[in-house]
């Protein structure tokens, strides 16, 4: 009967300090989840604001904004941000043989062209114009353009092509996507229609080679 008696009362300690760390680990992690920041709903001032940084940081003007040149060098034509290699322009010669697999990639004198054995692409007007940028772009397209690599984000679409790093862009956040999205359909649109890219057979033709 003493027995009995004793692993009763073993057993209630036991289920006591049970539940004693049971409720301390609880309360602690109360605590920590009041100490932890809390993600938020950025406003659309904060996604701008956070999309121009990123944009910035990115180096996205180097390749799609158009350059001014003056005694100092080449600086960004603040007045075209984004908006593309401008329509109308052509590439300067180049060697063919610099451009099989192996060989050169070559960029225009504005970094808005590039030559190689892809063939010639031109940096795309990012800016909110309805017909010849984004302007016409939802969210979706926008985030599924950049993660697939392929135009439009559609299955069947052409292949975002060099320089473009859309590998490594496609790695930020659905955060950090929209906060670029809507960065960009906060700039001036701007009118400026660029070429399709050109496959490799034709693209000795249009560098007259």
């Amino acid at each position: 009967m003493k027995k009995k008696l004793m692993l009763t009362g073993i057993m209630g300690l036991l289920v006591g300090a049970i539940v004693l760390v049971d409720a301390s680990c609880t309360t602690q992690a109360e605590k920590k989840a009041d100490v932890l920041p809390q993600s938020k709903e950025l406003t659309h001032g904060e996604l701008v604001t956070r999309g121009k940084y990123l944009v910035t940081v990115g180096l996205c003007n180097d390749c799609h904004s158009p350059k001014k040149f003056g005694p100092h060098g080449m600086s960004l034509d603040e007045e075209r941000l984004l908006s593309g290699h401008p329509e109308g322009s052509t590439i300067p010669t180049v060697d063919s043989k610099s451009l099989k697999p192996g060989g050169w990639v070559l960029f225009s004198g504005d970094l808005t062209a590039a030559v190689g054995p892809w063939g010639v692409t031109y940096s795309a007007n990012l800016t909110p114009d309805s017909t010849t940028g984004i302007g016409a772009w939802s969210e979706e397209t926008f985030v599924k353009t950049i993660r697939t690599g392929k135009h439009l984000g559609q299955e069947g679409g052409r292949p975002i092509l060099p320089p473009m790093p859309w590998e490594f862009v496609g790695k930020m956040t659905d955060e950090d996507l929209k906060a670029v999205y809507t960065y960009l359909q906060s700039l001036p649109p701007v009118k400026n229609r660029v070429p399709a890219p050109v496959p490799p057979a034709e693209a000795a033709k249009l560098a007259k080679l």
